[in-house]
């Protein structure tokens, strides 16, 4: 194969062959393409596109690249969620013990933070003990005798995406819609779905910056799923103002707990229990929507997913008695109040700026070998609609050492709009 001739193909704007593509990504796998001609290939996709044709070799090429997960039958339907990202967007965390209590299995295989938003598998790995490398063998013996697990692709599954993820986060093609799909589908493709639900997000923290282009990502997302013969359907959710009120790694693990346990914020609460009573309904368990969502909430309610969390952990390598104290421990890092320059009620609130912050005080990555700090952030985020006094405080911020905070205090201030 002479990738330097495909890569000017595809600069030039031509269409790919299945066959075409089916190489490129062997090669990848292999070794045999540099990161410099791969991330040259990214952005020749990212400004001439792939057409419907293309995208979809080129899912099911990354999809057949390492293992596919098969599970045994047992009458319990296997599913998965996957958002497109955000910012505070904890959602994946409560939800798979709450559908493993609802009669799923769910091997969800998440990837870490992109651009601004966060990752599922940086906040888990905030948690002492908590192993997101598991091999195919074990994740398939954790869903068969947890219900849920939540991992990253192991170096056989899903290779090429791997590769490709990590040059996307640095290279500024994270907002390719043939990427986005190829990515998101060839890991839920490999874990054997009965169906998907996806969560795709719009605004200024997303990567579909207009509520029409997120569309247009979800309806092509829904159409190749069903297409391999996925049950999915989606949900756009506005990504203009951070989801819950804690945005960084630890954070956002202390607010799944919270929400685990019957509390949260209502903005993170409802999106879980959307979440779960469209798979509900998506799988027949429950098929009528009032019922599903009634049913889901109850099973919230009730403590049930709490447990499946801790059991979740537990199978994962999480020391739980660490966990817990670390859930009560103060702050190991400089804390600081971000307080109302003047009183009223709050317009808004950037998420980007938020995001953006969390990224800049380490909780992100600027390069691919970043090595991330999991426990900077904000908490205690006063959203719009809430009133503020002068002086009260608009959110507690989280940085490695005072300088940071000072560094930043300004500018996040400036995240929150208040009209008098």
């Amino acid at each position: 194969m002479n990738f330097l001739s495909l890569l000017e193909s595809k600069r030039d704007g031509a269409v790919l062959s299945e066959s075409q593509l089916q190489s490129i990504i062997a090669a990848t796998v292999a070794g045999e393409i540099p990161d410099y001609q791969l991330s040259a290939f990214l952005m020749a996709i990212y400004f001439r596109g792939l057409n419907a044709e293309e995208t979809r070799a080129l899912t099911l090429a990354m999809r057949d690249s390492g293992e596919v997960l098969s599970f045994p039958a047992d009458g319990r339907p296997v599913v998965d969620k996957h958002s497109t990202g955000g910012v505070g967007d904890k959602v994946s965390l409560p939800l798979a013990p709450l559908l493993a209590c609802l009669g799923f299995r769910v091997p969800m295989i998440s990837g870490r933070g992109l651009g601004i938003t966060g990752g599922t598998l940086d906040k888990l790995e905030s948690i002492p003990g908590f192993r997101t490398a598991q091999r195919r063998e074990e994740i398939i013996q954790i869903v068969q005798s947890v219900g849920c697990c939540i991992v990253a692709q192991s170096e056989k599954m899903v290779p090429a995406d791997k590769r490709f993820y990590a040059l996307r986060d640095v290279t500024a093609t994270v907002p390719s819609i043939p990427l986005i799909t190829a990515s998101i589908l060839s890991k839920k493709l490999a874990e054997g779905l009965d169906a998907l639900i996806l969560d795709v997000k719009w605004g200024r923290a997303a990567f579909m910056q207009t509520e029409k282009k997120a569309r247009q990502l979800a309806k092509g997302l829904c159409e190749l799923g069903r297409a391999c013969n996925v049950q999915t359907e989606f949900i756009l959710s506005d990504m203009n103002v951070p989801l819950g009120t804690h945005a960084g790694n630890w954070l956002e693990v202390v607010e799944s707990v919270e929400v685990l346990e019957g509390r949260g914020p209502s903005d993170t609460r409802d999106l879980v229990l959307d979440c779960a009573a469209r798979l509900l309904v998506m799988t027949q368990i429950e098929p009528r929507r009032g019922a599903a969502l009634t049913r889901a909430k109850n099973c919230l309610d009730s403590g049930a997913a709490r447990e499946k969390w801790n059991e979740m952990l537990a199978a994962q390598g999480a020391d739980l008695t660490a966990f817990e104290a670390k859930l009560r421990a103060p702050s190991p890092v400089y804390e600081v109040e971000i307080r109302a320059a003047q009183g009223g009620i709050i317009r808004d609130l950037d998420a980007r700026i938020i995001g953006e912050i969390v990224r800049d005080l380490g909780g992100g990555r600027l390069r691919a070998d970043s090595i991330l700090n999991l426990e900077v952030g904000f908490s205690a985020m006063k959203k719009p609609g809430e009133r503020v006094e002068k002086g009260e405080p608009l959110a507690l911020l989280r940085a490695d050492n005072e300088d940071a905070a000072r560094g930043v205090w300004e500018v996040a201030r400036a995240a929150w709009e208040i009209a008098s």
